[in-house]
């Protein structure tokens, strides 16, 4: 029977959809008929696969009817993937090969004329859909084996070349062929890398027990968090240094991490899985597409996905586009972003923290003490710079702080403590195993994560404290939404404490706290002291 199946996966987002390639090679009017929605580079694909079996000394059947089925049909499908899958179809409906060699096998690659493989784009992701639909064998072009033998359970096979890949399903030696080059996009995007990071320790930073402070309670229960100073106050510094006192990520969110990495087509297979958190600061010029995910033809992850379980900065937030800082509603609040096209929607997750720092004026010369003010803009200037810096979308950060310059007896200080990164990382470490325990067996990982009615049924407040912020949503102090986010940074300053009994609730002193990190009020000294 002159008909095959070979089996490959078409991603939408980050979710893989199985595809059955479907061939059939029979008398009939010569040529090669591609149908099931195909993207303009898989209708390409036909004269790619034809003189790659050709030139591999396969023999293409040049004189038959080939019809080519992407199942399921109305699905749409893209990219140049679907070439070593396409090809093997064509090879096993006109006998080189037998059908059952291809059974239970998964083939990604683009061909190129010769026959060699080329690699792709979201292989990952591609490979764990076939896990989940059963598939664990899988042909990727070499320089991607690494990265498809992250899923556990899968055999994968690196090939360099259309032949060898039939020399291994029909059991022959496999023929030696040229390597396969690997892509370039992660080793250009990388030139910043983690090794210029790694430098950055917390102990550089001189005063600024506030902020410091503020800025651990957000790592240990990935919260949110605005900082606003005059220029030179040390918001950058400070929001650098954040991802080092994060701690590792977990198997779950590695993978996760990772996938998505694969399907923006930047992840450097050579560094294995990624098991630090991430960090991205964009500038401020940066379109919607390129920070929340979009783009033409296939949809693909933006900064905020890419930062997915670390930290992404937006520095200068008041000069980013209104479109941008409107489309960051939906990951602020959800932590996923949603695109919506005709065809099309793509759900990204975006559980990462995002940190905001704003100047309090476009010349970030202000000051409210008048004596120090060397601010040169208009007051319209200035307030229509501030109103960038208010409303929904800040309503959505949990935390505000106002960074002010180092005084000068803070500079020179010879008793000051300089905690250095690890020490910090480990309360944050304890802090998140706390929360591991609380919500084991739960869909979140962190407080910032926990639905609000899920808050108030299964881990309430003590009644002083949940008295104090129902007094501050009465009297206007804290929006609803402000009130959850409340309740969540509550969790966050009980779970820093260094004993704390498993039993205990937050109450008056941690619901203040909060409120005081959410309003952007000084907080207590006894409070930095007990942090520290």
């Amino acid at each position: 029977m002159p008909f095959a199946t070979a089996r490959t996966v078409s991603l939408h987002g980050a979710v893989g959809h199985l595809i059955h390639v479907q061939a059939d090679v029979s008398p009939g009017q010569v040529g090669t008929t591609l149908v099931g929605r195909p993207d303009i580079a898989i209708s390409e694909a036909r004269d790619r696969v034809r003189m790659a079996i050709i030139n591999s000394g396969l023999g293409w059947p040049a004189t038959k009817r080939i019809t080519v089925l992407l199942s399921p049909a109305d699905l749409r499908k893209r990219g140049t993937h679907f070439d070593l899958a396409m090809a093997l179809a064509v090879l096993a409906a006109d006998a080189v090969m037998t059908e059952r060699s291809l059974e239970g096998c998964l083939f990604v690659g683009e061909l190129t004329l010769d026959g060699g493989l080329r690699p792709v784009a979201g292989v990952l992701p591609m490979v764990l859909a076939a896990r989940e639909a059963g598939i664990h064998t899988v042909f990727v072009p070499e320089p991607q084996a690494a990265e498809a033998a992250m899923v556990p359970g899968t055999t994968v096979f690196g090939m360099r070349s259309l032949r060898q890949v039939v020399a291994q399903l029909c059991g022959q030696e496999v023929p030696d062929a040229p390597p396969v080059a690997s892509s370039s996009g992660a080793s250009l995007l990388s030139w910043r890398g983690s090794d210029r990071r790694d430098e950055a320790d917390m102990s550089d930073l001189i005063g600024m027990a506030d902020a410091r402070y503020a800025a651990e309670v957000a790592a240990a229960g990935g919260h949110h968090l605005l900082l606003q100073g005059p220029k030179g106050s040390g918001k950058t510094t400070l929001a650098e240094r954040i991802p080092t006192i994060l701690p590792d990520l977990e198997p779950e969110e590695s993978l996760e991490l990772t996938a998505i990495h694969s399907l923006a087509g930047v992840l450097d297979p050579s560094r294995g899985m990624l098991t630090r958190p991430p960090y991205s600061a964009p500038h401020h010029d940066a379109s919607k597409a390129s920070i929340v995910g979009g783009g033409s033809g296939q949809v693909r992850p933006g900064e905020l996905s890419r930062s997915h379980c670390g930290v992404l900065l937006l520095d200068e937030f008041p000069l980013f586009r209104a479109d941008v800082i409107e489309a960051l509603r939906e990951p602020l609040e959800n932590g996923e972003i949603t695109v919506a096209r005709a065809e099309e929607l793509v759900t990204l997750p975006a559980r990462g923290m995002v940190v905001l720092a704003a100047n309090p004026c476009p010349c970030g010369d202000f000051r409210a003490d008048a004596g120090a003010n060397r601010c040169s803009c208009r007051d319209t200037v200035r307030r229509d710079y501030r109103r960038k810096v208010t409303g929904p979308v800040t309503d959505r950060i949990d935390i505000t702080r106002q960074v002010d310059p180092v005084r000068p007896h803070e500079r020179r200080d010879p008793l000051a403590v300089r905690e250095t990164s690890a020490i910090v990382r480990e309360r944050v470490a304890r802090a998140r195993r706390r929360q591991a325990e609380r919500y084991r067996g739960c869909t979140w990982r962190l407080n910032s994560q926990v639905p609000g009615a899920a808050l108030r049924e299964s881990w309430p407040l003590r009644e002083d404290g949940q008295a104090m912020l129902d007094k501050a949503l009465y009297n206007a102090e804290v929006t609803s939404r402000g009130a959850v986010r409340v309740h969540r940074l509550a969790w966050s300053v009980l779970d820093l404490l260094p004993d704390v009994d498993a039993e205990r609730r937050p109450g008056k002193d941690e619901v203040d706290t909060a409120l005081r990190l959410r309003s952007g009020d000084p907080l207590m000294l006894s409070v930095l002291e007990r942090g520290a």
